[in-house]
């Protein structure tokens, strides 16, 4: 019996998870390695699908920030604009440790930018590399891609294994597993979720909703693990949502034939878990049923997500990755890929190198 399958008190939840990786069965464990041992080995930018219109009361900014959040960052924009954070938008949260662009936007009506905006923004370790104005705010998740490049040492990537387990990824796709730091240090967040939720979510106690969104992640990859190690993870089951990679298109599957399992093996269409909460799932047959042990493992999670009130989603349990490609350099190796907002690098790594908080 698997670790997946292993009977469990309900609402039971061991840190850290075991959640199975998709690439050790054929290649075993990964060996270890390093990553992001400074911000220059973790470096991200965001893609947006249109640009700025050019005028308007909102002021955007591409910006590069080195060892922020973007907590940080709105903070400093604001506090130089004289304006509330609030009237700061962001479409992605991106990490500290890190090199990261992306584009923020403040409300100027009727003003124009303060003198030495850019050169004080520079002193908080923020370059700016475009200004432009548009009509609207900027919002959360319009971005439609994150592009990563990642510096990785270590005898994993000296390992001869590395390769074929990269390629191995590139034809099967990625488990778009929740990342690590979605649950905090030591499921910290998840902990806090879960006492929250027992007592009723209020708004006051999770301002922008990370509890909320530990306790879905947590859930969804909970979903994964079971789908990794049944093998079933890459495949459509009777009743599954699929997605259509790259857009929110999706349909249930009545009945698996030939055309879509093709479909699934080039990466076309993908499988998709639940992010819990209020509505009628559309799956229906297996995959409804595994829906169902999943409410029965965490009965009370699920409930106080509902109580909450957060609507019911869907995500691909795959990832496919994009515009990819390994580098050798003279002392470490470098990744290049894109993925679509809302997935993980962290979960491409964990499959290539073992690492402490992966």
């Amino acid at each position: 019996m698997s670790e997946v399958d292993a009977p469990r008190e309900p609402d039971a939840i061991a840190w850290p998870p075991t959640w199975p990786r998709s690439l050790d069965d054929a290649f075993g464990p990964p060996p270890p390695g390093e990553y992001r041992a400074r911000p220059e080995d973790f470096q991200v930018e965001e893609v947006l699908d249109f640009a700025p219109e050019g005028e308007g009361e909102h002021l955007w900014l591409f910006i590069e920030k080195r060892d922020l959040t973007t907590a940080m960052a709105v903070k400093a924009l604001a506090r130089l604009c004289e304006v509330s954070p609030r009237v700061v938008g962001v479409s992605g949260m991106k990490d500290r440790v890190a090199v990261t662009r992306q584009w923020l936007s403040v409300q100027l009506p009727g003003r124009v930018a303060p003198a030495g905006l850019v050169d004080a923004l520079a002193e908080q370790g923020i370059r700016v590399l475009e200004m432009a104005r548009h009509p609207r705010k900027l919002k959360r998740g319009v971005h439609r891609a994150n592009r990563f490049r990642l510096r990785l040492t270590g005898p994993a990537v000296e390992s001869p294994g590395f390769t074929p387990r990269w390629e191995r990824l590139l034809e099967r796709g990625v488990p778009n597993l929740f990342g690590p730091q979605r649950f905090g240090p030591d499921g910290r967040n998840l902990l806090r979720a879960r006492a929250l939720l027992a007592r009723g979510w209020r708004k006051r106690d999770d301002r922008d909703g990370m509890l909320l969104s530990a306790a879905r992640s947590f859930l969804f990859n909970e979903a994964l693990a079971e789908r990794l190690a049944d093998g079933s993870w890459e495949t459509l089951l009777l009743g599954e949502v699929a997605i259509l990679d790259g857009t929110a298109s999706q349909f249930t599957v009545e009945a698996p034939d030939a055309e879509l399992a093709e479909r699934a093996a080039r990466l076309d269409l993908h499988a998709s878990g639940v992010l819990w909460g209020v509505g009628r799932s559309a799956a229906n047959g297996e995959a409804l049923a595994r829906e169902a042990r999943l409410a029965g493992r965490y009965p009370a999670l699920c409930a106080g997500l509902e109580r909450a009130g957060v609507r019911l989603a869907r995500r691909p349990l795959r990832l496919r990755l994009a515009e990819a490609s390994l580098e050798l350099g003279t002392d470490a190796l470098w990744l290049t890929f894109t993925l679509p907002r809302g997935a993980f690098a962290t979960a491409v790594l964990r499959e290539l190198i073992a690492h402490p908080t992966l």
